[in-house]
């Protein structure tokens, strides 16, 4: 059995792979999670074309999941944000995006963190622990 791990992610427009990377990196670290035991990642679909997250779910072969900002909204969370509900119409990304996809019974074990690449832009991380599998 392992535990389902899911990373809901928010990033600055035109943000760096590498800045993405070196966020997610440091949030596994921080919550003692694998890499390996990532099961999918999921952000806002305004982020669908957003290249760096296109390729580090690529890169390590992680499902991306999707989600309207009508239905991260409805998703509450410990650290809403004004700004982002004034940019993206959803006080919150990484955090109801994680929440949503790890679906009922998910623990959210890394609130919104945020990290500043060497590029000058932001990526805000999440992580749920879901369910177990097989």
């Amino acid at each position: 059995m392992k535990t389902e791990v899911v990373i809901g992610l928010g990033c600055d427009r035109h943000a760096a792979l590498e800045t993405l990377q070196e966020g997610v990196r440091r949030g596994l670290e921080l919550c003692g999670v694998e890499r390996t035991l990532v099961s999918c990642v999921a952000t806002i679909d305004a982020k669908r074309d957003e290249v760096a997250i296109l390729e580090l779910a690529a890169c390590h072969g992680w499902p991306l999941r999707f989600f309207s900002a009508v239905e991260l909204a409805q998703v509450p969370v410990p650290n809403p944000s004004e700004v982002v509900r004034r940019y993206m119409g959803t006080p919150a990304v990484s955090e109801a995006a994680a929440l949503l996809a790890a679906g009922s019974g998910g623990t959210l074990v890394l609130e919104k963190m945020k990290y500043l690449g060497s590029d000058g832009k932001h990526v805000t991380v999440s992580i749920v622990l879901g369910r177990e599998t097989e």
